[in-house]
């Protein structure tokens, strides 16, 4: 049995009065009396089948129980539509295929939810039956875009004189960040591998090993809180290179951010991309992956606080924290429940003890905290901030660890409510000179902001092993656009002496260090070229590629954002049986 000569998206109208075979799902179906119209569908496409009851009564008898998204074989010769009846904004649409046979393949049962309207159910449902799901007009798109993308990045790569290689799934756990998923050794019971968070050391390892410019395309596993943009398991795009610096590194991977918005968005992005230091960007937009799309950028507020009578902010100054605001045009008309709403939210999610505010008038300061402002300091404030009349001024007085990023998230959220982001804007940057270390209160000791391998600052080197040695920056690097961090990376530690200096900063002592990394720490002993690399997080690359906010719908089977699978029921409990060969026993209410 022949299944098909052709897609239902490859019709065209030079292809007029040749005999076809198409295969497919049932789109939809109208019946006209002694005509049936269905649209037969396949990835490729869509193409319109004819059933006429004077040409086959049988294959027309046939047509008339047909239900959505049964699966058919259809036998007939391709006509051409009448020009009244052309579809221009289908590919297919200047022909259709009159039917001389049918044949049913699959009936289907009645679909959990309507196939053409995502919308038409939530997104629990839809996950439950992601394999109905991805039959969407959109979602099918959108997994095309990412396999293009795929063969795009490693065209790019080739032509770069990159080596692809494959690296362990299965590794030895060294925790330093997120936590890992550990798997259980059954021929070595009581001892586990972990899945890769990246394959950071082994890329080191490569660079040691000589092979100067790796890349791969690799799934990455981290057990951490989820958000939108995250998922347990990801892809990202590994990159690692020898004898570099920054600069080589930003230049490949500019070349390849601008060939994929080119090619899938015709978009050109800068050349070269704007660059801000994780400090400027925390404080000018309180965040170190900020959106450029548009304003309301942070200002600083201290010298007028100093001249106020607001003392709970000027407690916030003595004991070192930090005043800053922003300015929301318009925000004059805000009443006193969105105020409310807003204090509420950067209370509650974003840790700050308050959200204070004033509002501008022609010549001074209402509302809010303005009555502890004389009217020169009003003046002084509304001309440093550039307010205007019928703005809005809001401020946060907090520890810097806080402030800083409550504003930041302010900031998102009155762009978005004010239609301030401009749809189809690109803004990529590269935010640099990030801390090298940043004190982890839970913990209670220092931890590596990108990874314990990121080599210092060469400028403040002579600070490792001093107490400043928590205030020096890393040769650390992100791209972010639009918001998103889409890659994070660094010129490496490629010195054993200062890396165990770094693990020493960290708290890793010798041994700890020796049981942990030993096998980098011996290869660093035998030439370990200076060397520097990214990872590029795929999956929200391709989010920014079809334009969802959603990364879940570039991912075939995604997870929810507790980790699980709707769909199979994963993580799933196995059997007595299975855990004895591993040697696991599981606790029960907290005993053995």
């Amino acid at each position: 049995m022949k299944y098909r000569t052709h897609t239902c998206g490859q019709l065209r109208s030079e292809d007029v009065s040749t005999p076809v075979t198409l295969s497919g799902w049932v789109h939809a179906r109208r019946d006209h009396g002694g005509l049936i119209f269905i649209d037969l569908r396949d990835r490729y496409g869509k193409t319109q089948i004819i059933f006429d009851e004077s040409v086959n009564a049988d294959a027309f008898a046939a047509a008339k129980s047909l239900g959505s998204e049964d699966v058919v074989t259809v036998d007939g010769d391709v006509v051409a539509r009448p020009d009244e009846m052309v579809n221009a904004n289908l590919p297919t649409g200047a022909i259709d295929v009159q039917c001389r046979e049918l044949r049913v393949l699959s009936p289907a049962e009645t679909t959990p939810f309507v196939i053409t309207d995502r919308d038409s159910a939530s997104e629990e449902l839809r996950l439950t039956y992601r394999y109905l799901e991805l039959r969407t007009d959109e979602l099918q798109s959108n997994m095309m875009t990412r396999s293009k993308a795929y063969q795009s990045v490693r065209q790019y790569f080739h032509d770069l004189d990159f080596i692809e290689v494959e690296t362990p799934v299965l590794m030895k756990s060294t925790p330093e960040g997120a936590r890992d998923y550990l798997v259980p050794s059954r021929i070595h019971q009581g001892r586990f591998y972990a899945l890769p968070q990246s394959p950071q050391i082994y890329k080191q390892l490569l660079m040691i090993a000589g092979y100067d410019r790796y890349f791969q395309i690799v799934k990455c596993f981290r057990d951490e809180d989820l958000r939108a943009d995250r998922q347990p398991e990801f892809t990202q795009i590994d990159v690692e290179m020898s004898f570099v610096d920054e600069e080589d590194i930003y230049a490949v991977v500019e070349g390849l951010l601008r060939r994929l918005f080119q090619e899938f968005l015709g978009a050109s992005l800068p050349d070269p991309f704007p660059r801000l230091t994780y400090a400027e960007a925390m404080e000018r937009f309180g965040s170190d992956r900020p959106d450029l799309r548009f304003g309301l950028e942070l200002q600083e507020l201290a010298s007028h606080v100093q001249k106020s009578d607001f003392n709970a902010f000027k407690s916030v100054l003595d004991g070192g924290g930090r005043v800053k605001g922003l300015v929301v045009p318009g925000g004059a008309a805000y009443s006193r429940k969105m105020i409310d709403e807003l204090t509420a939210w950067i209370k509650q999610y974003h840790k700050a003890k308050g959200l204070a505010w004033m509002k501008v008038t022609s010549d001074a300061l209402e509302g809010g905290i303005s009555k502890f402002f004389s009217g020169d300091t009003q003046a002084d404030i509304i001309n440093d901030l550039g307010a205007g009349e019928g703005d809005l001024i809001f401020m946060v007085g907090d520890e810097t660890k806080v402030a800083l990023p409550a504003l930041g998230a302010l900031r998102v959220e009155l762009a978005a409510r004010e239609g301030l982001i401009p749809e189809g804007d690109l803004r990529p940057l590269w935010v640099t000179d990030f801390p090298l270390v940043e004190y982890d209160a839970e913990a209670r000791r220092h931890v590596a902001v990108h990874h314990p391998f990121t080599a210092p600052n060469e400028e403040d080197l002579a600070l490792l092993g001093t107490p400043e040695a928590k205030n020096i920056r890393s040769r650390g690097y992100d791209v972010v656009i639009n918001g998103y961090e889409v890659a994070g990376g660094s010129i490496r530690i490629h010195s054993r002496e200062v890396q165990q200096q770094v693990f020493d900063l960290l708290g890793i002592g010798s041994a700890e260090a020796e049981a942990k990394f030993g096998f980098l720490l011996k290869a660093l002993r035998y030439g370990a070229p200076p060397h520097g690399g990214i990872a590029l997080g795929f999956d929200r690359l391709v989010m920014l590629l079809v334009g969802t906010r959603q990364i879940r719908d570039v991912i075939a089977f995604p997870k929810t954002t507790s980790a699980s699978s709707l769909m199979d029921g994963a993580p799933a409990n196995v059997s007595d049986e299975q855990l004895r060969e591993l040697g696991i026993a599981l606790r029960t209410g907290g005993k053995a």
